[in-house]
């Protein structure tokens, strides 16, 4: 049930429920930081948008030292051959083949194309395919979802068929603890199984990572590759100091503005009682409804107003409300909308290490959200340029008041201390074994994403993004997952237009 999102994200059964160090510019609050620990990853706990970034974002990682080989052109095959789009066929900027299921948002509010209809009278163009040729304008979101359900990577690339491979055996309720290294080679991983007792897998070639942006740094610490100090505070012999590794930690934070409207045609009217009962079986039946949302039905990428390409990424969603502790969806009491902006391509720093040896001890991470003036900057823009959809004339025919934050935040200052209050992560980590050259310190990998000085280990998720892309991740993390499936098998890299 695709609403149910909420519920997974803070489900300590599924999810690892990370909190960040005290965050020095977010009034020192620990942020949450959950990680999917499914079959599947995060793509089966997160609100299911896919969209790939835009073309400047990959262009500018191909222009950086050290990876050659990852320019949108490049990639955009990669995009193209896992997936299957189900709205059409023969679009030169989706694929129809692939296993992963992409569909447009089914559920749409009339309230929804007010919004959008504000969004143009404000100068923001409607696209059709928000994943199309460019990402500057407004239009409804692109989902992995399929027949009214999530569709995550492990429904995709775990299938039946797929599970009785001979060459594949799935270990569940394990925990890696290190990969197996003779000197500098790799030769295998050591993992505890859910009872606490020690094993080891050997590989024949080379060991993959694949552990997230912060996991697959840790990992790295507890094996003896990483900084020589981060490795000495676990208790760790350094083996292959490589001090890249738990840096360049990027994220995306997000801040709401709920309007509350005349109508009571909206998604938090639809989970009152008695609607949600009428919802629920509507959902049991036919797989439709209000129960069938993502996080979002309509998404916007916005330039600011020095111009340039998109740095503003907005989430809209037909339903005003907020959720408790336990992830539970708690409406506003009169109907209201809900959108939120965050700046995509921040300059904020931070890091992840290890905190000991137990992998199932959470990780030590520091985002550093809002540490530059470009970032605060562009954050006080970003939530004027939600109030200033609110407050066109089109949307102001349907609306009553501002529900969150309310009159009280009117100045830059005020509006950043609104940010420092109730921003929340958007949970887009990457970074932190990041892609370059070997002389680049911060880098962990090559273009091929191997470890630089290890033999027969490769990083393949992302924490190899040198720079985050302008939207949400799973999607390019399934086209840098396929391109280095072609990389490991020694294949010709494909072509664009393929």
């Amino acid at each position: 049930m695709p609403i149910g999102f909420t519920r997974l994200m803070y489900d300590e059964k599924v999810t690892n429920t990370y909190k960040t160090e005290p965050e020095p510019e977010l009034n020192d609050r620990e942020m949450s930081a959950p990680r999917g620990r499914v079959l599947g990853g995060c793509s089966s706990i997160n609100g299911m948008i896919y969209t790939r970034g835009q073309r400047g974002d990959y262009d500018e990682w191909a222009a950086l030292p050290g990876c050659e080989g990852w320019s949108y052109d490049e990639l955009l095959p990669y995009f193209k051959r896992p997936e299957h789009f189900e709205v059409e066929t023969g679009n030169p900027y989706h694929g129809n083949d692939g296993e992963l299921n992409v569909t447009h948002v089914a559920m749409k509010y009339p309230i929804t194309d007010v919004y959008m209809e504000a969004a143009e009278s404000v100068g923001i163009k409607r696209l059709d395919d928000i994943n199309g040729a460019t990402q500057d304008g407004i239009g409804y979101m692109q989902v992995t979802m399929k027949d009214g359900c999530r569709w995550s990577s492990a429904d995709a690339f775990l299938s039946p068929e797929v599970r009785k491979r001979p060459n594949l055996r799935i270990i569940l309720n394990a925990a890696a603890t290190r990969v197996l290294l003779d000197g500098k080679r790799a030769t295998g991983v050591e993992y505890r199984d859910k009872k606490g007792n020690v094993h080891q897998a050997r590989a024949a070639r080379e060991v993959l990572l694949s552990a997230g942006a912060y996991n697959s740094p840790p990992l790295l610490e507890m094996s003896g590759i990483g900084r020589r100090e981060a490795l000495q505070a676990i208790g760790v012999e350094p083996i292959h100091e490589l001090r890249g590794v738990g840096e360049n930690l990027q994220d995306h934070i997000q801040l709401w503005v709920q309007y509350g409207v005349k109508t009571k045609k909206t998604l938090s009217e639809d989970g009152k009682f008695p609607k949600v009962v009428l919802n629920v079986l509507r959902y049991l039946f036919t797989k439709t409804g209000a129960l069938a949302m993502p996080a979002a039905n309509v998404g916007a990428f916005v330039s600011s107003e020095e111009g340039g390409r998109p740095i503003f990424q907005l989430h809209f969603t037909p339903g005003a409300g907020g959720m408790d502790e336990k992830g539970n969806m708690v409406a506003t009491p009169e109907p209201g909308v809900n959108s939120t902006v965050c700046v995509i391509r921040p300059t904020s720093r931070g890091s992840v290490h290890a905190r000991s040896c137990d992998p199932k001890e959470q990780p030590r991470i520091v985002h550093n959200y809002l540490s530059t003036e470009h970032d605060k900057k562009l954050s006080i823009e970003g939530f004027k340029l939600q109030r200033r959809i609110y407050e066109s004339a089109v949307f102001q025919e349907h609306a009553t008041q501002e529900i969150l934050p309310g009159p009280s935040v009117q100045t830059d200052e005020e509006i950043l201390d609104f940010w420092r209050r109730e921003a929340m992560s958007t949970y887009h980590p990457v970074g932190t074994a990041k892609m370059g050259p070997a002389e680049d310190p911060e880098a962990v990998v090559d273009n091929e994403l191997c470890v630089h000085g290890i033999e027969g280990l490769r990083v393949v998720d992302c924490s190899i993004f040198p720079l985050i892309p302008s939207g949400n991740t799973h999607a390019p993390v399934v086209a840098v997952a396929d391109r280095a499936a072609d990389l490991i098998l020694g294949k010709p890299v494909l072509q664009a237009g393929a």
